[in-house]
């Protein structure tokens, strides 16, 4: 069982859009090197470090070395492990390492670092920011690019909740529970699985959460020399950026969050959110293919049934369950480009063959062709039932279902269920409702949404950039499709956001390109 967001924005793409909307950017006063002077965008005064904070820590010197087990493209490409604290209450206590990689600056007249977060939670940006890096040339030329496995990921003492086999085991488990005995084994399943984290994490089970990792962010900053936190956060990463941003405003430099979670939704609102956004995506998928949407969707709602009531074959040997088959829906829905990708997926379930749906589900679920999964969706679950303090119960979760399925007949009934069994019987109570991301006196944060992003719908946007407040939280709206919109197709946006983040250029508020 796994959420249906993940980290798969750097990878979405969409289609080709040139030319913006109306409306002029304003520049700002900038030396070119991120320090601007008294206009709009001009920093508050920063601490060159955290008080508090033992030189151990703020002192340490990062022993960078070539890459070991990561595919890097050519260039300087190093990594290197920091000291933090275990538990950031106690500076001076246990220590963990977080694991970084950076390639320098490729230009000249340096800025600095800006570092990368690629979503989930539980994305490596280890994995990941080497192959971005073309993505964000332009920024090259000037920035260090930095990305890092967050606590409980990957190479920093990433978090695996359970084996191979019993991983595939649980894909016969109904994630839509249709009688007593399904549900029974559904909220089994999410109890065994939260048993399996808290054995394999230990003490970090509760060290995990997005205020940890956003005060790991922070000595980062300091590690690395900079006297400002330039930073772009995709997907999740915009959470992480808005509480990074509330927690230090004083130390925002030029952030940008794209693809935005809505920070006032708590986890019944999430999931809410998504069932939205993957039904306006898949819409406009199946009006590119001539359907009208509420019978083509009807028509999906009624395969799935079908497949759950009896699982495709597959040519692997395996069985496409109902959940296994949605997986392999939503993947394609990332990015316009892949929509065709979908059509052929669908219609080969039609026929009675499920290896297509189930590729697909294999790609986001990150198994490999030989049954190894990866611990992205281990990790998402630690550290987003950390901070989530909402726990829906079945009985609850039931009497929503109709305004769910309301929503979406394709999507609305897993994401329901999934509040039900995504953190039952957790190991550790969650921290908040949802993030605090309020920062008076932060300099401007430019919050860039897309209209048709499936997983974090376009409204999320606006309340973002509101919740940082008047004055910090900068809106850029983007027409086009896919869960991303830097990179994805569009001039307007890609030079909006290199301008704020090379030049200091803040655009105005509510600015769009379609």
């Amino acid at each position: 069982m796994s959420r249906v967001v993940r980290w798969s924005a750097a990878v979405a793409a969409a289609m080709l859009i040139t030319g913006c909307g109306s409306g002029s950017s304003e520049s700002s006063a900038d030396d070119g090197k991120g320090n601007s002077g008294t206009s709009a965008s001009a920093p508050a005064p920063r601490q060159a470090a955290s008080p508090g904070l033992p030189a151990s820590l703020t002192a340490q010197k990062l022993a960078w070395s070539r890459c070991k087990g990561v595919s890097v493209p050519s260039g300087d490409w190093q990594c290197a492990m920091m000291k933090a604290p275990l538990d950031w209450s106690k500076p001076d206590g246990e220590t963990i390492g977080i694991a970084l990689i950076r390639s320098g600056a490729t230009g000249g007249d340096r800025i600095g670092s800006l570092l990368f977060n690629f979503g989930g939670p539980g994305g490596s940006g280890i994995s990941t920011m080497p192959s971005y890096a073309s993505t964000a040339s332009q920024l090259h030329e000037r920035y260090d690019l930095v990305s890092w496995d967050p606590r409980g990921v990957g190479a920093s003492e990433g978090i695996r909740c359970r084996s191979d086999k019993a991983i595939q085991a649980a894909e016969s488990i109904d994630a839509t529970p249709d009688d007593p005995a399904e549900l029974k084994a559904y909220l089994d399943d999410a109890t065994d699985f939260g048993r399996g984290c808290a054995k394999a994490a230990g003490k970090l089970i509760t060290h995990v959460s997005t205020a940890d990792t956003a005060r790991d962010m922070d000595l980062m900053r300091q590690v690395l020399g900079d006297r400002s936190m330039h930073y772009f956060g995709i997907s999740y990463g915009t959470e992480l950026g808005g509480v990074y941003a509330h927690l230090f405003p004083q130390n925002v430099g030029r952030l940008v969050l794209d693809a935005v979670v809505d920070p006032t939704a708590d986890s019944l609102g999430h999931a809410k959110n998504q069932t939205l956004g993957f039904q306006r995506a898949l819409d406009d998928y199946l009006k590119s293919t001539g359907q009208d949407p509420r019978q083509g969707s009807q028509k999906i709602a009624a395969l799935l049934k079908r497949i759950d009531a009896k699982p495709l074959p597959t040519a692997s040997g395996r069985r496409l369950t109902q959940t296994l088959a949605l997986t392999g829906i939503v993947l394609p829905l990332y990015s316009k480009e892949t929509w065709p990708v979908l059509t052929s997926a669908l219609t080969s379930a039609r026929n009675g063959n499920g290896s297509e749906l189930l590729r697909l589900a294999d790609e986001y679920n990150d198994r490999d062709a030989l049954g190894h999964y990866g611990t992205t969706t281990h990790s998402q679950r630690v550290i987003s039932c950390l901070d989530d303090r909402q726990r829906p119960t079945a009985q609850q979760v039931k009497a929503l279902l109709p305004e769910f399925e309301r929503i979406s007949p394709v999507f609305g009934d897993f994401l329901g269920w999934d509040t039900a069994g995504w953190c039952h019987d957790w190991p550790a109570a969650g921290q908040f409702d949802h993030p605090e991301v309020s920062a008076p006196g932060a300099a401007p944060v430019l919050v860039v949404g897309n209209t048709g992003d499936p997983a974090t719908p376009y409204e999320g946007a606006r309340r973002m950039a509101d919740g940082l407040g008047k004055g910090v939280g900068v809106e850029l709206t983007w027409k086009g499709e896919g869960h991303g919109a830097y990179g994805s197709g569009s001039e307007c946006v890609d030079a909006i956001v290199n301008a704020y983040l090379l030049n200091g250029t803040v655009p105005r508020d509510g600015k769009v390109c379609s």
